[in-house]
């Protein structure tokens, strides 16, 4: 809204300028209020979709997969593993036993299992889990001359201008032939370098006996080997009790230094979004969110229209500005993600014999958490009360700083309608004007008295008073509609003694303060 000022202007009454001002208050109230909502709006997208079970889930599987020791060696675990021969004990040991559930604690078989695993007898394991490696090839890396003799092989680190496509080993299954990959799957960022997808791949069988031969089948005939750079371990996991999916990725890099360096991630997401009453309430607050963001991109879309390059001179428009646009990246990653989920969880449901690759699904809605949470940081961040009530303040402040009273205050409008609301609930008699100014002039004369002052002193000050009333009434009262009212000559005679008769009061009341000085100092020096 275009700034009122506060001055008294040719042309502008100040029944006007009064009007203005307190239209220009109650939108800066609606104006915060609407701010606010949109806030409390905010913040229940964000929380909602946050469910404590995501943590309990992630840890129990973590703790399954990730602190669960070989058998014999309590040592080595996941997180331990430095070798090769680590790795293989790790696959053919707490990877098999804690992928394949078929009894329970009494070795009784579980119940129908589809022909599926049943993790923790509440997790079902969706398709079958996939194992890939990337490679390197040989004599990717330069050896000084002085050590050729020694040393025939040579594996740089793995970039993909270096990645080994070439077929080895056995040469019959495709965990010895390289496969291109056939999804949109991001790039993954590891310790020691940055992974695309595809690669020296194969997946286990629902049958945990077939799985512990193919493990041992890969040790004996060297599928990991010199040239080996990276190997993953992906597998999905459903809970219908909480309606959470729980992707997981085991990441174990060989660098060219030697060793093993292992990392992992674990992603709990509401892939089905809207399943219990909650989440139509989540819904709703989404479109609300929808609709807050046309509203507030029409207010600055008419703000630029009105200042034009001004607009841009002020910070909080910049993160306004800002601000829009991390809603607006929002809103596209939440119809992306939800777009992919609906054309894709279909598909990865139907074949269970195959790897089903939610990774690409959980990673966009990692993606779209982190961005709505970057969103309603800048949002408070914002500070919208500084924001809409600073040119308010500015300008009372320099009403102050020339001796004048500011016309309109917030204060005096918040008890005003607080007054106003009493009488219109009978809890409080309505005052007339004329009745206010009595009670207050009596007020102040009957203060006056019980201070000392002089009879004549106060019949001086009333007739001051009613002096000041007389001319504020003719040159600033609300109820004169002409937009210029000339001052006569004897007008300016009565300004002018006016002026005079402050000038001796001032005078009066210095005389009187320095008195009271005086007689304050002669009673510290006693």
């Amino acid at each position: 809204m275009a700034e009122a000022s506060r001055w008294y202007r040719p042309g502008s009454s100040k029944h006007n300028l009064h009007y203005i001002k307190e239209v220009e208050i109650r939108t800066t109230l609606q104006e915060l209020l609407l701010y606010f909502i949109f806030l409390i709006n905010l913040c229940i997208l964000t929380f909602g979709m946050v469910n404590p079970h995501m943590y309990y889930l992630n840890k129990v599987m973590s703790s399954l997969f990730l602190d669960t020791s070989v058998a014999d060696d309590e040592r080595t675990n996941f997180k331990s593993i430095r070798s090769i021969t680590d790795f293989w004990k790790f696959m053919e040991g707490p990877l098999l036993e804690g992928l394949y559930w078929d009894s329970w604690y009494n070795n009784q078989r579980l119940y129908n299992l589809n022909n599926s695993s049943r993790i923790y007898y509440e997790n079902i394991l969706l398709g079958v889990p996939r194992v890939r490696q990337l490679k390197v090839r040989n004599n990717t890396c330069k050896v000084y001359s002085s050590f050729q003799s020694l040393m025939h092989e040579c594996y740089d680190k793995y970039t993909s201008k270096n990645e080994d496509l070439s077929e080895f080993g056995l040469r019959t299954d495709t965990e010895w032939k390289y496969s291109s990959s056939k999804t949109s799957s991001p790039l993954h960022w590891g310790y020691v370098g940055v992974y695309r997808d595809g690669g020296y791949i194969f997946t286990l069988s629902k049958s945990k006996s077939e799985t512990q031969t193919k493990f041992v089948n890969l040790r004996l005939n060297s599928w990991i080997t010199r040239g080996t750079r990276v190997i993953f371990i992906d597998f999905s996991l459903y809970n219908a009790n909480v309606n959470l999916f729980c992707i997981i990725r085991l990441v174990a890099e060989f660098p060219a230094t030697g060793g093993i360096l292992t990392s992992w991630q674990f992603y709990s997401v509401k892939l089905l979004r809207y399943v219990s009453y909650y989440d139509y309430f989540i819904a709703s607050c989404e479109i609300t969110f929808c609709i807050f963001l046309i509203v507030f991109t029409t207010q600055e879309g008419k703000k630029i229209k009105e200042f034009k390059y001004a607009y841009f001179k002020s910070i909080w428009n910049w993160l306004e500005l800002l601000l829009l646009l991390l809603c607006f990246v929002s809103v596209s990653f939440y119809v992306y993600c939800n777009l992919q989920t609906y054309l894709l969880l279909g598909k990865l449901l139907q074949n269970t014999e195959k790897y089903s690759d939610f990774y690409f699904l959980a990673y966009w809605h990692i993606y779209y958490n982190n961005i709505i949470a970057i969103t309603i940081f800048f949002a408070w961040i914002k500070n919208m009360f500084l924001a809409i009530i600073n040119d308010t303040y500015s300008e009372v402040k320099a009403d102050y700083s020339i001796g004048r009273r500011p016309d309109f205050e917030l204060g005096k409008m918040i008890k005003q309608s607080y007054n106003n609301a009493l009488e219109k609930l009978n809890l409080k008699k309505a005052e007339k004007d004329e009745d206010k100014k009595m009670k207050t002039s009596g007020d102040l004369a009957e203060e006056a008295r019980k201070e000392g002052f002089d009879e004549s002193e106060i019949q001086r000050a009333e007739h001051m008073r009613k002096w000041k009333e007389r001319l504020e009434k003719k040159y600033y009262s609300a109820e004169i509609q002409d937009d210029y009212q000339p001052v006569t000559q004897q007008e300016f005679r009565e300004l002018f003694l006016y002026a005079v008769e402050l000038e001796k009061e001032l005078h009066y009341i210095s005389l009187k303060l320095n008195r009271v000085m005086r007689k304050f100092s002669a009673l510290q020096d006693k």
